[in-house]
Formats: C-alpha cells, structure tokens, sequence
C-alpha cells in the first residue's frame, strides 16, 4: 500500500512537470454515491485523464482543424452543444441530438440507438472516424495523425506517463483509451436536489421545486419510470449492481405511416436490432443538467421543457396530436396526463433543480493550460 502512496504521488509530480497543473483526481464521488463499474480493460489513472483532456480539446483530431470534441461537447452546456444536431467537417449534418457525457461511466449503453454499444472505448472511434454521417473526418487518416502526436513532444511525454509500454509512440489503443479515460471521468452528483435530498439542506430547492419533485415521482405523470434512480435513468449501472439497466423506449414522437414509422434516417434501435419492434426506441437520457441541454429528444425536435411537457408527454406521445394518432409502438406507460400551468411551472423548477453549476465551471473538465 505504501509502495503504491508513492508511486502515485511521483506519477502525480511527473504530471505537474509535463502540463505545469496539478494532476485530475478520479472519480470524484460524494460519500452517498458508488463507484461506477470497474474498468479492467482501462483503468482509470491521473495520467490517462490528463492525456484524454489534451485530446479533447485539440482540433488536430479533425480533418481541417476545424473540430475538436468539445465542438459539440460543450462543458458549459454539460458536454452538449445546444443545436438541434451537429454538422461535422462536411458541413453535413448529423442525424442525432448530441447527448451530456456527465456520468457517462454509469452508463452501460452509449448512444441513442444501439443497445450493444458498450465500452467508451469503442464510442469514441464513431466522432472521430465514422462516415455516416462524418463528424470529424479522420477516416484514413490514422496513421497521419498518429505521426502528429507522437512528434509533439507534449504529447509523447503525457502518453509515456499513461502508457509506459508505448514509449511514447501513438497508435489507436493510447488514444481511444486516453480519451475514454477523461469522458468517462466527467461526474455530476452535486445538484442542488443532491444537496436537498442527499444532505438534508431544505432550503437547497425552492417551494416550486419540491411541488415539482411530488409531480415527477407521482403515479400519475409516470416520469420516474423511466427517469429514475441516481442518474435519473433507466440506463444505470454502479460497481454495486451484479447485472446493467438497460431501457430503450418508444415515447410515440413520430407515427408517419399510422403504424408507428419514424424518420428512415432515424428509426431507433431497429437499425441494429433488425426488429420491428424496436422501430422508434432510443436509449432514455440522464435527466441531470437537463436544464442546460436544450433542445430535446433523440433528434431534438423539440426546443423546451415546457414544450416536452404540453406537446409531447400530455398527450402520450407528440405523434398523437398529428394526422396519423397515437403511435402504436409507443411504450404502454405513455397514456398521456391532465397538468396545470402551475404544475407545469413546478415540473421544470423540479428539473431545473438537476442542474450541477460545479460541473459548467470544474477547471478539472476545462482545457488544458499549455
């Protein structure tokens, strides 16, 4: 134990020397909330979190400069970008509501439609050299940009501390598991509901707040089943739980053809699944920050809270209030529910009551100084 105080506190120090900032802590958790799952293809250490941040932010991992990821995963907009969905180097457009990446290591599925995406490891090659759609364009690219890297003496000294076997020379596994390391290191557990509920500080929320808690954990409204837990999801796992909880769901947004299609380009978890049962089910989101991550839904259709509430969710499902009705594929639990511009109002000061300020701000998250 004391062998590993030391060597953790001179891999810290060789930290400090190569990027001139203290080292980023792990996993920083309030004493309520468990450790998310173990790692053990790529545990997490200071030294891959802090490659992973320089990674992050450097636009050398798009093919015109032009990108980096916090393009569309803005910190001060809880790693979201607050577009509609996002045009890569291209200029073509995604097809996907960017999501928050706060928690993401609690997640046990990683993208809007495809249940048996699994390890971050994996996700982070989609941005970086996917092409439908492209994002940031690095599709046979690699090797230049590994050449890159691995010349920019900043970069060899932070992968020999992360990776001491690569010797400081680039390849596919020192990046993908440098910048999964920091993505997966985001954590946002300090709301004001955290403060509330965790910590017995009453006045943490407003009167309206707390009206609006009542609202979304009632049987009536439903939200909890979907949107419950710590992460305030049906998509959760901690390294306390033997087995994942995993929801897709179809909340009945679109219904073109009267038998529950949605957009070709976007038909949910069927595009992988092949079943036509899962045609419209998409992952449900952490409704943390939720607040700041407008617009909203998986191609984010819809701009505000308050339209998420009256136009879609009132009604059981948007599709029901056009030409075709109620979608027939739509999850069983969206009947629809009769709400108060009162309750309304409650409802999102309950949601904005989510929002973690610390998370917008935490230098820890922010780029690096060079």
């Amino acid at each position: 134990m004391y062998a590993a105080r030391i060597a953790l506190a001179l891999a810290a120090v060789l930290l400090v020397a190569a990027v001139g900032k203290p080292a980023p802590e792990i996993y920083r958790l309030p004493e309520w909330m468990p450790p998310p799952p173990r790692s053990d293809g790529n545990p997490p250490s200071a030294a891959k979190i802090e490659l992973g941040r320089h990674l992050f932010y450097d636009t050398r991992l798009s093919l015109d400069g032009s990108m980096s990821c916090d393009t569309c995963h803005v910190q001060s907009l809880a790693f979201t970008d607050g577009q509609a969905v996002h045009a890569g180097v291209h200029g073509d457009d995604g097809v996907r509501n960017v999501p928050s990446l706060a928690n993401l290591a609690y997640m046990p599925t990683l993208n809007w439609g495809n249940p048996g995406l699994r390890e971050v490891e994996r996700q982070v090659l989609i941005p970086l050299f996917g092409d439908n759609p492209v994002e940031m364009g690095m599709q046979g690219k690699e090797r230049e940009l590994f050449a890159t890297l691995s010349a920019d003496p900043v970069y060899r000294e932070l992968a020999q501390q992360a990776f001491p076997a690569s010797g400081g020379e680039w390849d596919m596994e020192v990046l993908t598991r440098s910048l999964a390391a920091f993505v997966s290191n985001i954590i946002s557990f300090d709301s004001p509901y955290d403060r509330y509920k965790r910590l017995g500080e009453e006045d943490a929320i407003s009167a309206a707040a707390k009206r609006g808690e009542d609202l979304f954990f009632s049987e009536r409204l439903e939200c909890s089943h979907c949107h419950g837990g710590a992460n305030f999801t049906d998509n959760f796992q901690t390294s306390m739980m033997p087995f994942p909880e995993t929801g897709f769901h179809n909340t009945g947004l679109y219904n073109l053809d009267g038998k529950g299609a949605y957009p070709k380009a976007n038909p949910g978890a069927r595009e992988v699944t092949g079943r036509d049962a899962d045609e419209g089910k998409f992952r449900s989101p952490s409704l943390r920050n939720v607040a700041v991550t407008a617009p909203y839904m998986h191609d984010g259709s819809i701009a505000t809270l308050e339209e998420v509430i009256r136009d879609h969710y009132t009604i059981g499902g948007r599709a029901a209030g056009g030409p075709n009705g109620a979608s027939p594929l739509r999850d069983p639990l969206l009947t629809g529910f009769t709400i108060s511009d009162r309750e309304v109002a409650d409802l999102v000061a309950f949601l904005e009551s989510l929002t973690d300020e610390g998370l917008l701000t935490d230098p820890a998250y922010a780029p690096p100084a060079h």
